[in-house]
């Protein structure tokens, strides 16, 4: 079988950041990367899960909602992938991610989807870690542009 595109990036030399993972026809797939691989530091599954119900909620309901396609987590619990339309510019993308860890950082409340009804895990979630995680990927991406979307790896 063909190696994915993802399995053919160096996770050993891949920094924290947000990446152009692959294009598929008008589908660009995002890798936001938020934890170095590798380095036993990886995000909790209640973080991960918060973070993806708050991720998933701004997105859906930010200007660029009808372009947004997907974001979830990644297996390994290092990042996220966000797929989007490509007439969402990559500076726009950037700042939709930006925007969602804000979101995510400031959010005080109940997590939506946060019921039996709503969700199939739903006791398992860790705003608290969310918000370091979130927080520290603003860092990360404070000065993000374009031309910073490409594996350095």
């Amino acid at each position: 079988m063909k190696k994915i595109a993802s399995f053919t990036v160096n996770h050993n030399l891949l920094a924290k950041g947000m990446y152009i993972s692959r294009i598929d026809g008008d589908v660009i797939t995002y890798d936001i990367r938020m934890k170095k691989p590798n380095s036993n530091d990886y995000i909790s599954n209640p973080a991960l899960h918060t973070i993806e119900h708050l991720f998933a909620t701004y997105a859906r309901n930010s200007a660029l909602a009808d372009q947004v396609l997907y974001v979830g987590p990644m297996g390994c619990r290092t990042g996220f992938y966000l797929l989007l339309r490509d007439s969402v510019s990559h500076e726009d993308a950037i700042g939709l991610v930006k925007d969602s860890m804000a979101f995510i950082r400031d959010f005080e409340g109940i997590i939506p989807g946060y019921s039996a009804i709503e969700c199939g895990n739903y006791l398992e979630h860790d705003l608290v870690e969310a918000k370091e995680v979130a927080t520290d990927m603003l860092e990360v991406l404070k000065d993000y542009k374009a031309s910073d979307l490409s594996y350095q790896a």
